[in-house]
């Protein structure tokens, strides 16, 4: 299968199907945030490190067009690194993001100290979401499963999320890229209104993990606020098949259609 981006050196070709479900010129959210994370772990560390958290912000809406990696690390310590990543279309600065990295150690911790375990059917027990349901060439690249709620529909939701082709050429898909693809449909896991009438898309997206995730199914688990001004949080607990390891926060717009 074709992958969403081809990177050489610096510079990235995007395929047509990264695209999103409110402008076909325009990237579907979790496209950019995978790359992010994938520049993001290309950066040496000079301990073992994993990612802890990864805060992107979304300075305009990312083309479906040629872009370039800047990347640099903000901090270097013994036990973090602070990675700053942008992605850049035509000269400007579409996507700034910052990646932070924590160093691997073992620690011998109390039995009581383990992942909240899900009160939610798995995948294989979760209903199957049509490819095509959120209206966007990328997300034929995913397979969702309803546990609770359907995705779009109004309400609280909870839906798995599996990436089904390749996202960098040349590259296994991480597992924070995993999860941080998963994790920018939060607003569509959880809408508070409706698709057909509003539009509530998001201006960042940050994404924490107390572990790294393990398999390459995703749940989002989500709610969805809306305020009375034009904007909205959507915010999701995020699980693998052995328990919650991390949470997704999206500001959103408010538009009318």
């Amino acid at each position: 299968m074709e992958p969403i981006f081809r990177v050489d050196g610096n510079r990235v070709v995007t395929s047509p199907r990264a695209a999103g479900p409110w402008d076909p010129r325009m990237q579907h959210g979790s496209a950019p945030a995978a790359l992010v994370v994938w520049a993001a772990e290309a950066i040496p560390a000079p301990v073992p490190m994993r990612i802890a958290r990864v805060t992107i912000d979304l300075m305009r809406p990312v083309p479906v067009a040629p872009l370039t990696i800047e990347s640099e690390v903000l901090r270097e310590g013994r036990k973090i690194q602070l990675c700053g990543i942008r992605l850049k279309a035509d000269g400007v600065v579409v996507v700034s993001a910052s990646v932070l990295k924590i160093k691997e150690q073992a620690a011998a911790l109390p039995p009581e100290i383990a992942d909240l375990p899900l009160d939610l059917p798995g995948p294989d027990q979760s209903m199957v979401e049509p490819a095509d349901h959120a209206g966007s060439p990328f997300t034929t690249c995913i397979s969702m499963r309803a546990a609770r709620g359907r995705f779009g529909m109004v309400g609280p939701g909870a839906v798995w999320f599996r990436i089904d082709q390749p996202l960098i050429e040349g590259s296994n898909i991480s597992q924070a890229m995993r999860a941080v693809v998963a994790a920018d449909f939060s607003n569509g896991t959880s809408s508070a209104l409706d698709f057909r009438e509003w539009t509530f898309i998001n201006a960042d997206l940050s994404v924490n993990f107390a572990r790294q995730p393990v398999g390459e199914w995703i749940l989002l688990d989500g709610e969805c606020w809306i305020g009375p001004d034009g904007a909205g949080l959507a915010m999701s607990r995020l699980a693998d098949q052995q328990g919650y390891f991390g949470r997704a926060v999206q500001s959103l717009v408010i538009e009318k259609r």
